[in-house]
């Protein structure tokens, strides 16, 4: 289970990868886990589609990552779509596939679901995903957390006690949304702490190798964007090659700082691609 890393390293490594959209893809997706395990992570974790609707993917993806690669799948779980009966459902697949870790999400609204149907949904929260995932397994819950606050948050002291409560009710450890200064990630740190928030927390790092993925990154995930990020956006506007190298050069020169930190985890949002994940890797660790 990924709880026992903790105790065997300083700073424990990880990634994520998301199902392909074409069933005719997944092929591709289990070449990229074969690259990838060669780095030894601790874990992979894999994502689920809005509303559940790459759940089976989900599942089959993360049964080759615990089964075939021989690396901890932490399968992601969103609260959306879901009900008592779905979730049992999926929680006794994982398990039959031998997956004993999730990420508990409550999971963005998509796009064929009605403002209705989302306020009418059977979770509303993570928390309450959390609930019933400790009530119905033994499985190991991962969450979310925002060091520059959830969108939605009305301040930051509510996030932190919201925070707070997905640590009470026992998750196991937080992977926080990409970020782009690690100064705002030291700031979450002290205060999450001060709160008595004591879960080991993963620091997520989105490699940023195209000038297209920043602005389709922040806009879901709210994240701010420091000058020097944006100055690199603009010098290679232009230039493909030279943009991928700059932005893996910049998620190296995080995540070296992190390190030296001594934050408790590395998890890099891979977007499938095994180089530039192994080229962090290999630079930083």
């Amino acid at each position: 289970m990924i709880k026992d890393n903790y105790n065997k390293k300083k700073t424990v490594f990880s990634c994520e990868v998301f199902p392909p959209k074409r069933n005719d893809d997944i092929y591709d997706i289990f070449k990229t886990l074969d690259e990838i395990k060669l780095l030894n992570p601790d874990f992979i974790s894999v994502t689920y589609g809005a509303g559940g609707s790459n759940s089976k993917k989900t599942a089959t993806i993360a049964a080759y990552i615990q089964n075939i690669c021989e690396v901890d799948a932490l399968a992601h779980m969103t609260a959306v779509g879901l009900d008592d009966n779905s979730l049992t459902e999926l929680l006794e697949e994982l398990n039959r596939k031998q997956v004993q870790n999730v990420l508990a999400l409550r999971g963005d609204k998509p796009r064929t679901m009605t403002d209705e149907e989302f306020d009418a949904r059977y979770y509303k929260h993570a928390s309450d995903l959390i609930k019933v995932i400790k009530d119905k397994s033994d499985m190991f819950i991962a969450a979310a957390c925002y060091p520059e606050s959830h969108p939605e948050s009305k301040s930051k002291e509510e996030d932190i006690s919201y925070l707070k409560l997905k640590a009470d009710l026992g998750v196991d450890s937080f992977i926080t949304q990409m970020f782009f200064d690690n100064d705002i990630l030291y700031r979450f740190m002290d205060d999450i702490r001060k709160a008595g928030i004591s879960v080991p927390v993963h620091a997520g790092i989105m490699p940023i190798t195209k000038v297209n993925q920043l602005g389709t990154s922040v806009s879901l995930s709210g994240s701010s964007v420091p000058k020097k990020l944006s100055n690199l956006i603009a010098k290679y506007a232009e230039d493909p090659e030279g943009m991928k190298k700059a932005g893996t050069e910049y998620a190296i020169e995080q995540v070296t700082d992190l390190i030296k930190h001594g934050v408790d985890g590395i998890h890099i949002y891979s977007m499938n691609k095994s180089d530039v994940t192994t080229e962090i890797y290999k630079a930083a660790f």
